[in-house]
């Protein structure tokens, strides 16, 4: 069976340098780098009385893994306003998080090399865990200033809407 149905003579996978981060229906500007998407399922042994000396498996809870955005540091607020909601300085007892509204779905769409959305993901109940505002700082680097976000999520999942596009080739 071929990998790409629709660009049957496609060869090479996807790379992983085009992609964009929505949240709140906005694309979130100048984000350079994302984890992966990871789940993780603990496994059950058991096993009855009466059973050979070797136990069964079977799937017990599903974890899925944290996501890491990192960007460049710019004037946009986005990371730290969201990263505000969980916790703020100052806010008053009983004010530092926002319950109503520190939980956000995002949306990462990965794009081919002609800038054509190929693949998207619903990242549900993100929350951010950790949030660093500036790196280290050097006299002596030549490096860009890079802060990141850190969000818990409770799992994903592809956006099937999302369908290989045609290919354009050069004239």
């Amino acid at each position: 069976m071929a990998e790409f149905t629709v660009n049957p003579k496609r060869f090479d996978p996807y790379k992983n340098f085009k992609f964009r981060v929505k949240w709140d229906g906005k694309y979130v500007a100048g984000v350079s780098k994302i984890s992966g998407l990871r789940r993780s399922t603990e496994v059950i042994h058991h096993r009855e009385g009466g059973d050979p000396s070797s136990s069964r498996k079977s799937p017990g809870l599903t974890e899925f893994a944290p996501i890491t955005l990192e960007r460049g540091v710019t004037h946009d607020p986005e990371f730290e306003n969201w990263a505000d909601k969980v916790w703020s300085l100052g806010a008053g007892l009983g004010s530092e998080v926002s319950l109503k509204d520190l939980r956000k779905d995002i949306v990462l769409e990965l794009y081919n090399e002609a800038g054509q959305l190929v693949l998207a993901y619903k990242i549900f109940r993100c929350w951010v865990s950790e949030y660093e505002i500036l790196p280290d700082l050097d006299a002596n680097a030549n490096a860009i200033a890079i802060e990141h976000i850190t969000l818990e999520n409770e799992g994903w999942e592809r956006d099937v809407a999302v369908k290989e596009p045609v290919e354009p080739s050069l004239k």
